[in-house]
This record gives C-alpha cells, sequence and structure tokens, in this order.
C-alpha cells in the first residue's frame, strides 16, 4: 500500500519536474534545486531524527505498557521541532550574511526567503508523521505526502505555466513549495487529534529524546550538508575548469535536476519499505524475536536487490532514449545511463540504514556515511577537470558501495542470529549482465523495424521478463528465507548458462 500511493506521488513530482524542465529550462531548474537543497539541509536540522525517535519509542513503551508516555514524547517532539527552527527561520527572513555562502548563485536567496516560513510548520508536521508511523497508520500518512505532492504540482503548474523566464519561474514554483507545506501541516494536525492523539507535558522525556534522536539528525544533517556542498561546489568547479556561470548552473540542473531524480526511482520501492519496516523491526528487536527479525532483514534486503535488478539493465542500455523521450534532451539520457550503476549500493544503503537505526545503531549509521561521503567530496573537488559533471556520478557511486559494504557488516555484527545475504546481492549481480548485454542486442535488432518508443518498451519489457526467469530459475523469488543460499547445483547451471550467453 505504501509502494502503491509512494508510486503515484513520485510519479506526479516526476511529472512536475518534467513540467518545470520544458517550461523554465534547465537553468531555472538548477536555481530550483540548488535553493530545495539548501531549504532540505535546514529541514534535516530541524526535524530528521525527531520522527524517528518519536515512532520508536511509542513502540517500546507500547510493548512495556507504559502508553500513558506516549503524548509526553509527541509533545516534546513538537517542542524540539518548534525551538530549533524558528531560529534558523529568522536568520534567513532577516538576510544574515552567512545565509549568502550556502550559494553559488545570489538569486537562490530570494528563493530561499519565499520557502522558509514552510521551515517550522513541516517540522512539526514531520513529528506528528513520526506518530502515524509508531501506530501503524500507514494509509493516513500515505494519503497526506500524496495530498501534499499533489498540492505542489497544481499550485506549481497554475503559477509556472507560460513562464519562460528561469527566475521567474522558479519564483513561482518557490510559492507553490510553500503552500504545499501549510497543506500537510493543517490537514496532518487536525488528522492527529481527530484520531484520539493527545499533547501533554513533556517533562522527563525531553533528555532521552535529545539523545537519541541526535545521531540520527547529525547523520540526515550531514546528508543535507554534503548536497549542500554538491549544489555550491560541483558549480564552482566546473568554472574553475572553463565553464560559464550559466553553463555550469545548467549542467548540475541536467544531472541533479532531471537525471538523478530517474536514477533515484528505485528508493521509492526501498523507502516504502523502510517505512513499513521501522515498527517492525524495532519491535523483533526490543521483544526478543531474533529469529524473525533475522528473516525480515533478509527479506528488506533481498526485495531491494530484486527491484534493482529488474530497472537497472534497461537503464543501461536504454538510458540515453529515455532521456531523449523524456526531457527531449540525450545529454540526460546519458547521465541517466552512467548513473544506473549507482542504483545497487544506492538502494542497499537506503534499506540498511533504516535497519541499524530500527536497532539503535544510529551513531554507526553516522560514522558509515561520513567515510562514505568523504569519497564523493573528494570526487566533485578533484576529478571535474577530467570527467567534468560525471564526476558527481562517480563520486555517488563510491559513496553508496563503502557505506553499503560497512552497513552489512555492522547489520551481521548486531544481529544474534546472521542474516545471509551476500549470496544473493552476487547471484543478482550475476544476472543483470546477461540481461543488459541481450537488451543491448535487443535494440540494435528491434530499432530497424519498430519507432524508439515502441522498441524502448518493447526492450525494457523483453529484460524484465528475462531477468525474472532467470530468477525464478536459480531459486532466487524466494525473499522469505525458505532457500538461505543457492544449491552448488543452481550455481553451476548459472556459470553455465552465463558462458553460453556470454558466447550467443
Amino acid at each position: 500500500m505504501v509502494t502503491i500511493f509512494s508510486c503515484v506521488e513520485r510519479f506526479c513530482g516526476f511529472i512536475y519536474r518534467v513540467f518545470l524542465s520544458r517550461t523554465i529550462g534547465s537553468e531555472g531548474v538548477g536555481l530550483y534545486q540548488i535553493t530545495l537543497s539548501v531549504l532540505g539541509l535546514f529541514m534535516t536540522i530541524t526535524s530528521s531524527g525527531i520522527p524517528i525517535t518519536v515512532s520508536r519509542t511509542m513502540i517500546k513503551y507500547k510493548e512495556e505498557g507504559q502508553t500513558e508516555r506516549i503524548g509526553k514524547v509527541v509533545t516534546g517532539g513538537i517542542f524540539f521541532a518548534v525551538i530549533i527552527s524558528l531560529p534558523i527561520t529568522l536568520l534567513v527572513l532577516l538576510k544574515c550574511p552567512a545565509v549568502s555562502l550556502l550559494f553559488s548563485d545570489p538569486r537562490c536567496e530570494s528563493l530561499l526567503r519565499i520557502m522558509i516560513p514552510g521551515l517550522t510548520i513541516t517540522s512539526v508536521y514531520a513529528v506528528i508523521r513520526g506518530t502515524f508511523w509508531g501506530n501503524t497508520q500507514f494509509l493516513t500518512y500515505s494519503v497526506i505526502e500524496l495530498l501534499e505532492e499533489a498540492v505542489m504540482v497544481v499550485m506549481g503548474i497554475i503559477l509556472v505555466n507560460g513562464i519562460t523566464d528561469p527566475m521567474q519561474g522558479a519564483t513561482y514554483a518557490a510559492y507553490a513549495v510553500l503552500i504545499s507545506y501549510i497543506f500537510s501541516f493543517v490537514t496532518s494536525t487536525i488528522t492527529y487529534f481527530v484520531k484520539g492523539g493527545k499533547l501533554k507535558s513533556p517533562v522527563g522525556e525531553l533528555k532521552p529524546l535529545f539523545a537519541s534522536a541526535t545521531p540520527i539528525t547529525a547523520m540526515r544533517t550531514a546528508t543535507s550538508v554534503i548536497n549542500t556542498l554538491v549544489a555550491v561546489l560541483l558549480p564552482a568547479r566546473l568554472i574553475r575548469y572553463g565553464m560559464s556561470g550559466d553553463v555550469a548552473v545548467s549542467e548540475f540542473g541536467r544531472v541533479y535536476g532531471m537525471a538523478m531524480p530517474l536514477v533515484f526511482m528505485p528508493s521509492t520501492f526501498i523507502g516504502s519499505l523502510a517505512l513499513v519496516l521501522v515498527p517492525e523491526l524495532s519491535s523483533n528487536y526490543y521483544s526478543g524475536n531474533y529469529k524473525t527479525l533475522k528473516n525480515n532483514i533478509e527479506k528488506a534486503i533481498k526485495f531491494s536487490v530484486f527491484i534493482v535488478s529488474l530497472i537497472i539493465p534497461p537503464f543501461l542500455v536504454l538510458g540515453k532514449n529515455i532521456g531523449d523521450l523524456i526531457y527531449a534532451d540525450e545529454i540526460v539520457g546519458d547521465y541517466v545511463r552512467k548513473g544506473a550503476i549507482t542504483m545497487l549500493p544506492m538502494s542497499i544503503s537506503i534499506i540498511t540504514t533504516s535497519i541499524l537505526n530500527s536497532l539503535n545503531k544510529e551513531k554507526r549509521t553516522l560514522v558509515y556515511y561520513l567515510i562514505g561521503a568523504s569519497a564523493l567530496i573528494l570526487s566533485i573537488m578533484f576529478l571535474p577537470k577530467y570527467l567534468g559533471v560525471s564526476s558527481l556520478i562517480l563520486g555517488m557511486i563510491l559513496n553508496f558501495s563503502v557505506t553499503a559494504a560497512l552497513n552489512l557488516i555492522e547489520t551481521k555484527k548486531v544481529c544474534p542470529k546472521k542474516p545471509q545475504v551476500i549470496g544473493y546481492i552476487a547471484a543478482a549481480m550475476l544476472i543483470m549482465l546477461p540481461s543488459a548485454l541481450f537488451g543491448l542486442f535487443l535494440k540494435g535488432l528491434l530499432s530497424k523495424f519498430m519507432s524508439d518508443l515502441l522498441a524502448l518498451i518493447v526492450v525494457a519489457a523483453i529484460m524484465d521478463l528475462f531477468a525474472l526467469i532467470a530468477f525464478k530459475v536459480f531459486g532466487l523469488l524466494d525473499f522469505d528465507g525458505k532457500n538461505q543460499n543457492l544449491s552448488e547445483k543452481n550455481l553451476t547451471r548459472f556459470r553455465v548458462g552465463k558462458r553460453t550467453n556470454k558466447r550467443a
């Protein structure tokens, strides 16, 4: 259910991004994306760790029979969200000189001042959203999130339609974002009280809530800081090596605002799974049900890998066609093709980070994220001279790969019953290679007889069917842990089949 709502939400956002790119161009999208990156940094500081902590603490108190403390935790979360967000809002509105240091383009400052009133109300909404997680009210959460996206899309299309000036269009798009934040805050607050939610004095809950939320907030703040650094450093480094300012912003808009949303598409599925897993894994962990915990972890990682195994080969083969079809821009398509490989480590990193956070290992995930992020920063600092904007793609591959590997090692250490997923990941990677080669052959063959759009659809469908059959034949569609490892017979058959495909 969460996945269906998330897919519809992401699809609406994706269509809106296409609309913006075709209306205000890559420069306008670049300005809009840079501003959102900075606003995302502020929102991470004010609200990222608190909702998860509120959710997990609610589950813990339910398991312990201390339901009377839940209202105190919610009130404490709202208290922290407000006292942290208000000073940041005032600094931006009062034009603090330090804020200008966050932007490589001064035009983004005025866009941020439009969006910033939404910081506090969105931070409070995030806490209320955490109560929906803790009560496993996923339908309520999903509907409000979808409606927020729909309000932004509808208002954005109404306001931006017909605007061709990049800055003016980005300005109206910023107003649409603010309106959507107000909507979700009002809707969620009313829903919380209608469903029987209460606010109580947070005395006694503030200190443990703050201590538990700080590592998650630090990690997610680091994520937003990295995103902001990318938005500032990458255009600056491109300019340093010969690009004009407008071209650098446009290229950043192409890769980060247009190509990366496609590359991050699997996060829709993985994020939905992680959302549902948080209360489930926390309950398994605190109740000592380690066998179910192990099975749920294996199921989550295997499903995540399976999803990206169906997406990566079509993107590798058809990336340029996809970019040209959606954005009428082959350069974006080339970035999509190059970035496709990012999907596997990214998905593993996302799901394992959520798993470890559910198991009270927030400090570890923070350290591992920072180690991986250092590779991204080094890449965009030193490689634009040689790779141009593609240095961002390489940096992301390195970042997610390092984080995913460290998270997998830590997950195995933490669980009393050790999850077994490495063999599954390796086998899925092996399946992707012949799938991509088969798709490349089909593309060359069918493009002679079909239109580009029809060939794209047919090739992608056949590639996924090929992969599904391979997963079925080698027992990889079992997500419940009944077949923990591929048998030696299946592995042998797989190797023989791989050699046969290579010769063909």
